[in-house]
């Protein structure tokens, strides 16, 4: 394999020239294929046959992947340039064709919903397959629709309602550049560049960092403070005054099909272990020999040399070579999307930060983005991306409308990949490196299931709040109430992380997204728990559970996922199940 370094990805698969004569061909290709499903709305009677019905479906699933190729292409050109006025214009434009396609197919999701018998639908499902998990969990929403026309205004209004606040929060985040003053010199970084500096072995560096990340957002807490208000406003409106959801985040909860119970539990386990966490940022103030850990200080490594640095293309070898040590099956997988040139890896002004991995078509290699500045956390994070696309890659036989794991399960293969690479690190650097390389997974465990668990515990009391008619610096006191509670005395928080919130994506592109991470972690933890028992023998094992993708209910199935594990070693101890990287994690 030639030598790699970071670069852009290309998307030429999907489409070569969004200004094409070809482009718009197959802009008219999707409206024959959409008219030609219109005319089927005279056959949905309770009668229908199976073979009919499952033409309808097939038709469905035609539709969604051509349109998904066209749209998924401007949204990964907008991810990748979120200043270009072109590609944002594209992207609005490929939002407002989907809106169009979902008001003319709304008719079978309606009738299959609210209209069909119980009676007929249980014998349409008995001869859809592996489709079946997802047309049960259709009709469980049925209770929050509305009528037809209802739900095509709501369509209609999204492009320039919640999509469009979310790229205005983008576009004005995006472009944030920091000036930074550091041993007499100054520098402009991007948001990704900056992260770096949180890591820094010199505390005033990563106090530097801080307060130039924070003070930015600070400065625009209006703007950004006002979208979020809406955004939950918006959220509020539709989906507990008109669908009649119990709580803002049990739209979330039944949109994962996991019942709030399960959740509230989570989230509770999470609250009541914050001790441990305590703890430990107890012991890594002794270690480093301060008093107490500052907030500033929370990632601070425990070696004062400055921390090891890895090529583009080492970091891709070393990932590609601990996948392919656990299994050459996924191994390949992983290998399919760099050398498919699917990897955006450069920093650039106006990029989207972060990392993430973008599943079109179940046919279509998945891409990522990553950010990549060589660091030991970039190596991870490429694992943990990667990790999400040899997921895909594993279920690409199953339909688009099943291939993706709900997002409790989502982050199975993204963390059991992280912990991989772990494992291989670990065994191959001194006890010194040993030791330090310990102490950032436990500030990784921590930023994937107790930052994100706080951060659902804040989400819950901001939409609570807001819905009061709260205020940018009421909600800032609820950030910083979380804050306290998750930390309790083991560090110091300085006033300027109250508008940290604000620095958080998720809370703006997916509410009450976070959690995913916390149960997918814990997930994964159990799951290389296993592997750690079994040996290579898990690797079969394991490769299935991914091909399961998303056609099992995600309770069911981690409980067989747990379960088959204690079975196998009956007489022995249970194991206690104690990373997507979330936006915002090394920050």
């Amino acid at each position: 394999m030639q030598i790699l370094k970071p670069g852009k990805w290309n998307l030429s698969e999907l489409v070569a020239d969004p200004y094409s004569p070809a482009f718009k061909s197959k802009l008219q290709e999707i409206e024959s294929k959409v008219k030609e499903f219109e005319k089927n709305k005279k056959n949905l009677v309770p009668s229908i046959s199976e073979k009919k019905f499952m033409e309808m479906l097939h038709s469905l699933e035609e539709i969604s992947e051509k349109f998904g190729i066209v749209s998924g292409y401007a949204s990964l050109e907008y991810s990748s340039d979120t200043q270009s006025d072109k590609i944002t214009s594209l992207l609005t434009k490929m939002r407002q064709l989907g809106s169009e396609i979902d008001n003319r197919t709304l008719f079978f999701d309606q009738w299959w919903k609210k209209q069909i018998d119980e009676k007929n639908a249980r014998r349409l499902m008995q001869h859809t397959g592996e489709l079946h998990e997802f047309l049960r969990h259709k009709r469980t929403l049925a209770r929050y629709s509305l009528s037809e026309p209802e739900e095509k205004i709501i369509n209609t209004l999204d492009v320039t309602g919640h999509s469009a606040l979310v790229k205005l929060y983008d576009k004005i985040t995006n472009a944030f550049q920091f000036t930074v003053k550091i041993d007499g010199k100054t520098k402009i970084y991007t948001r990704e560049e900056l992260t770096q500096l949180v890591r820094s072995p010199k505390a005033k560096t990563r106090e530097i960092a801080y307060k130039s990340l924070l003070s930015q957002f600070d400065k625009n807490k209006g703007v950004l403070g006002e979208i979020y208000q809406n955004i939950v406003l918006n959220w509020k409106n539709e989906c507990i005054q008109i669908r009649g959801y119990a709580s803002p985040i049990s739209v979330r909860n039944i949109g994962n099909d996991v019942d709030d119970k399960t959740v509230k539990a989570l989230i509770s386990v999470c609250r009541g272990n914050a001790d441990v966490f305590r703890k430990f940022f107890s012991l890594k103030g002794r270690i480093l020999k301060v008093k107490k850990l500052r907030r500033y200080d929370l990632y601070a490594p425990i070696q004062k040399k400055e921390e090891k640095k890895y090529t583009y293309d080492k970091a891709v070898k070393i990932v590609l070579q601990t996948l392919d040590s656990f299994s050459p099956t996924l191994g390949e997988f992983a290998k399919r999307v760099v050398t498919e040139d699917h990897v955006d890896s450069q920093i650039r002004v106006g990029k989207r930060s972060g990392a993430f991995c973008s599943t079109i078509a179940p046919k279509i290699t998945p891409f990522v983005l990553l950010n990549f500045k060589g660091r030991t956390n970039d190596v991870f994070t490429m694992a943990h991306e990667l990790g999400h696309a040899i997921h895909s890659i594993a279920a690409s036989d199953k339909s688009i409308f099943i291939q993706e794991a709900p997002l409790p399960l989502a982050e199975t293969a993204s963390t059991f990949s992280e912990m991989l690479l772990f494992d291989r690190i670990l065994n191959q650097v001194s006890d010194e490196e040993q030791q330090a390389n310990l102490v950032e997974h436990i500030d990784d465990l921590y930023a994937t299931v107790g930052r994100q668990a706080y951060f659902t515990v804040f989400e819950i009391d901001a939409h609570q709040k807001i819905g009061e008619s709260a205020t940018v610096q009421e909600i800032s006191e609820e950030y910083m109430k979380t804050l306290k509670e998750q930390f309790g005395t083991s560090l110091s928080i300085s006033p300027d992380f109250a508008t940290e919130w604000t620095c958080i994506p998720h809370f703006f592109h997916s509410p009450f997204y976070c959690y995913s991470y916390s149960f997918g972690n814990l997930l994964s933890l159990s799951l290389f728990q296993r592997y750690r028992k079994e040996g290579k023998s898990f690797a079969s094992t394991y490769v299935k559970i991914l091909t399961a993708g998303g056609h099992k209910n995600p309770k069911n199935c981690s409980k067989s996922m747990i379960s088959t594990y204690h079975l196998r070693n009956s007489g022995k101890k249970d194991l206690t199940i104690s990373k997507t990287r979330p936006e915002g994690l090394k920050v």
